[in-house]
């Protein structure tokens, strides 16, 4: 029986939902064989618009898997089966509904690979691995559906381009596939229907309920003087926070880092004991069985509180979660809305997100995160291009699958926007590089993984195989470790590099839990709980967001409009002591205004630059500058950085004129400059070590004795020497080098930013003391050199200094 339209506004009506105008446009470009993108606010429907669009697009009797839905997360895939199973069993229909990632049992991959469900819910890993497969590949012949979920949290990595590549051999498995993507916040929407899509295709984009409220708010501190001026994790709102708690039925608390979470996690528990059970916690590090308890808890309604990371930004359905509340700034505008979507999560409900300022500057964030998001103004994700190592390792997968023509391969990848601009010459690398392992490697049997005769591809080595197939995937992290108790129990997992500075009997805090380490071994840290002992807590890597260049010129927008006495916003109201002083004391920068500011101490000579252009940017503009002052004079920097500037520190004395300045912040020569203010070398070293995992150069060991990070590390910086000594002609040490450049400098926003100063005024000022702008890059350089405590007490005294002027 074919479903129809008014089956499920029957269905909508019992549930107490009405049906939206995109719902319908969605069913009917379906129903017409049509593929596109929707994009919706999060908790508009736009789910069940793809969903009931591909049931009635289904033949009345669906094969295995008719339809495939993707997911970005293993988290949200099993929230999406239990919803997809809600409609299906809602309309009365005789459908199965599967799941495939990496937590599901091997008995149960098996059986699906003999038959696969109706609808398969799964990952783009676990995707290219069903490809791998000669009888897999057979029954997705059958797919007449692929949702693609979250796609703006693919489409900006390198997950995204092995997504794109695994389309394409689906398009050509199964001509007139249907592909839809869902996206909530994204700015380059176009773009990403286009890039799902592949070049030429004339993607549907069905925008969604796009006025769905979200009301964005803000703690204010007491008093503006005594509240940090920068480096805190924002507990001196803590009182106010758990009120605001304690009026909501339930919330999510978003922090930006595990680490801060772990924090805020403690710090509620001790300040309302009376939470011990009614508060959780949610991180990436966590284990999973602890992550699907606290979400349970919390779509039942039992929980007052989880404190939470983006483990829980996407798609999973939280109906009870009443309000947001986000710790410290979200840096980003589609961030701050994604989380907010988490509450309301309903149609025709507004979400509500309650900022929390960790320092006084963040004010200014949240006023500007505000305005932006009531403008439209959101981040566009852009999909990276030619990426080799993810194109090797489709080829292999493919060769896998009983074969695969080198030409129908080059097609397919030519599809994809990732690799519309492949040349012939690129692409002969890559059949050499995976048949031989091009010529610096050829002698080595190993890199020898591809068979070829004449047009055809395979694999004949099991043990090629088995290897391969483990190491499917883009995801890189830094090596981790287990956590178990010594007694038995597991509770996650945490980075090396952290517990190699701990010895046995040292405390951290984990999971909510103050443990004591006991010993390190087989890849695990045995633990037990810690009484009475100081606890460190981990720093993960890659914590510290950068802010983004849209909320980055909202920011300078809203100092503007406060010197003009234009703004109204209660943020800019509570920290107007702090900009008048700023603005007495130096300046107040400004979208067309670079301000330059120059301070002495014992330390030595300051020179204060603030583009406002996000913390990565600063990093590679602190670099260039230095390094252009220096072949000027004789003269050497120590470089701090924030988001909102820079700090060049020297012992001496250097030029401080408007055409020093400019000549050192010129967009000439941009690409040749930084990579001789950088240490590309060594950079572009240790990226080729997820470069060389992914592309199949290094194998990071089977389950239980996986290799370490330094065993990777030097495995895959023993071949990057080796391919740039012996193998010039070697493309993947250069994308190592690319991609250091986009991921470490983002130099694209770099040269922007480079450009929109040479049409800047330059404001040089020399204030007496520390400016509120400077100081906290000061404070941020000296949280590098002294303890903890020190460090704070030092910070204290200085803002205590610079606030009695």
């Amino acid at each position: 029986m074919s479903l129809r339209v008014a089956d499920i506004e029957q269905w909508f009506a019992h549930r107490g939902w009405r049906v939206f105008d995109f719902q319908r446009k969605a069913w009917a470009a379906q129903r017409a064989g049509s593929s596109g993108l929707i994009h919706s606010p999060t908790g508009t429907g736009k789910s069940y618009a793809a969903w009931l669009g591909a049931l009635q697009a289904a033949p009345a009797q669906p094969q295995p898997g008719s339809v495939l839905w993707i997911t970005p997360l293993r988290a949200l895939a099993v929230d999406t089966v239990q919803s997809l199973k809600t409609a299906v069993d809602g309309l009365g229909l005789e459908w199965t509904i599967g799941l495939r990632t990496g937590d599901t049992q091997s008995a149960e991959r098996t059986r699906q690979r003999k038959r696969l469900p109706n609808a398969l819910v799964t990952t783009p890993e676990s995707l290219s691995l069903l490809l791998s497969y000669a009888d897999t590949a057979k029954q997705l012949r059958q797919v007449s559906t692929v949702v693609v979920d979250e796609w703006h949290e693919l489409m900006g990595n390198k997950r995204g381009v092995l997504l794109q590549l695994s389309l394409a051999r689906l398009r050509a498995l199964s001509p007139g596939l249907r592909v839809w993507g869902l996206s909530a916040t994204i700015g380059n929407v176009p773009q990403a229907a286009a890039c799902l899509l592949g070049p030429g295709a004339e993607p549907v984009v069905i925008n969604g309920a796009l006025d769905k409220r979200t009301d964005i708010a803000a703690i204010l501190p007491p008093d503006i003087h005594s509240f940090p001026w920068a480096g805190h994790g924002g507990l001196k709102l803590l009182p106010q926070v758990a009120d605001a708690i304690a009026e909501a039925r339930s919330t999510l608390v978003f922090c930006n880092t595990r680490n801060q979470a772990e924090r805020w996690y403690e710090a509620l528990i001790r300040h309302r004991l009376d939470w011990i059970d009614k508060v959780a916690l949610h991180h990436g590090s966590l284990d999973r069985t602890l992550r699907s308890g606290a979400e349970q808890l919390l779509r039942h309604g039992k929980l007052a509180c989880v404190v939470a990371t983006s483990s829980l930004d996407l798609g999973v359905d939280f109906s009870p979660v009443e309000q947001v509340i986000q710790i410290g700034s979200p840096k980003g505008v589609a961030r701050l809305l994604q989380r907010a979507g988490r509450s309301g999560h309903q149609p025709g409900q507004p979400s509500t997100v309650l900022c929390v300022p960790t320092h006084a500057f963040e004010l200014t964030e949240i006023a500007a995160a505000r305005a932006a998001a009531a403008d439209g103004r959101i981040e566009d994700r852009l999909p990276p291009q030619l990426s080799l190592d993810v194109l090797a390792q489709h080829v292999v997968s493919m060769a896998l699958a009983g074969g695969a023509s080198a030409s129908t391969l080059l097609a397919e990848a030519r599809s994809t926007q990732a690799f519309c601009g492949l040349s012939d010459t690129a692409w002969a690398w890559v059949l050499d590089f995976v048949t031989r392992g091009g010529s610096a490697l050829a002698a080595y049997p190993e890199f020898q993984r591809v068979d070829r005769e004449g047009d055809a591809l395979k694999v004949s080595s099991r043990r090629v195989a088995q290897r391969h197939r483990m190491a499917v995937g883009t995801i890189s992290s830094d090596a981790s470790l287990q956590v178990k108790f010594q007694k038995g129990g597991y509770l996650g997992h945490i980075e090396e590099s952290f517990i190699s500075r701990l010895k046995p009997g040292d405390a951290f805090q984990f999971a909510g839990r103050k443990l004591q380490l006991v010993r390190v071994k087989d890849m695990a840290a045995h633990v037990k709980l810690a009484r009475g002992k100081q606890a460190a807590i981990p720093r993960w890597q890659g914590g510290r967001l950068p802010l983004s260049t849209e909320l980055a010129d909202a920011v300078l927008e809203q100092l503007v409009a406060f010197e003009r006495g234009e703004t109204q916003a209660p943020e800019l109201q509570k920290l107007a002591p702090l900009l008048v002083r700023q603005r007495q004391s130096s300046a107040l920068p400004g979208p067309q205004r670079l301000l330059i500011e120059r301070s002495r101490s014992r330390e030595g000579v300051s020179v204060f630059v603030f583009p406002f252009a996000g913390r990565l940017v600063h990093e590679g503009l602190g670099a260039l500058m230095a390094w252009r002052l220096a072949q000027q004079q004789s003269i050497t920097f120590s470089i701090a950085v924030n988001d909102y500037g820079f700090e060049l520190l020297s012992r001496d004395d250097c030029a401080f004129d408007e055409a020093t300045f400019r000549n050192a912040l010129s967009a000439n020569q941009l690409q040749t400059d930084i990579l001789a203010a950088v240490n590309a070398t060594e950079m572009a070293r240790r990226q080729f070590r997820d470069i060389a995992r992914i592309a199949g150069l290094v194998f990071q060991g089977y389950p239980g004795s996986q290799k370490s990070t330094r065993q990777v590390q030097a495995s895959s910086g023993l071949i990057y020497d080796v391919l740039t000594k012996y193998d010039p002609d070697n493309l993947l040490p250069a994308q190592a080098l690319d991609e250091v450049l986009a991921a470490q400098f983002e130099v694209a926003r770099l040269r922007a930013c480079l450009q929109r100063l040479e049409k800047s005024q330059f404001v040089l000022t020399e204030p007496e003391r520390l400016s509120p702008l400077a100081f906290p890059i000061w404070a941020d350089r000296l949280r590098n050199r002294l303890s903890s405590e020190r460090w704070q007490d030092r910070v204290r005294a200085m803002q205590a200094r610079v606030d009695s002027d």
